[in-house]
């Protein structure tokens, strides 16, 4: 059981008005999506680099997991995202090799994903997402 590409990277932003236009004006990237996922308390910005998506995530609650992040550790990268085909597998998978899950099961994330993280205390430091889109 393995991933099978890196789905995205998540980038930690105070705020999506504020830096989309950097991808868009330097990089010359198109942000495709924005959509904010309620449960999460995050809004979205989505782009195609590739075969991989950069991820922008703005807090809208500061008690949230990314408005604390910014608040601990400022704006950066925040997780890194395996496409995998089976998400339960992988956390079976993940925890039968002593791995600390923060997700026991997959939840629904942006883009209709399923998803499950990882505790970056098991990962050397990064917070690792594992997502598959339900129909598959």
């Amino acid at each position: 059981m393995k991933p099978t590409h890196i789905e995205h990277i998540g980038i930690a932003v105070k705020s999506l008005e504020e830096s989309i236009p950097y991808y868009e004006k330097v990089l010359g990237l198109e942000c495709y999506a924005i959509e904010e996922v309620k449960d999460q308390k995050v809004k979205t910005a989505f782009f195609m680099v590739g075969q991989t998506k950069l991820e922008l995530l703005e807090s809208t609650d500061p008690e949230g997991p990314i408005g604390k992040f910014i608040e601990k550790k400022g704006e950066g990268i925040h997780h890194i995202a395996f496409a995998v085909e089976n998400v339960s597998g992988m956390l079976e998978h993940a925890a039968a090799n002593g791995v600390q899950l923060i997700d026991k099961q997959p939840r629904r994330g942006a883009e209709g994903l399923d998803i499950a993280f990882i505790h970056p205390k098991s990962t050397f430091g990064v917070l690792t997402e594992f997502c598959m889109h339900p129909e598959k």
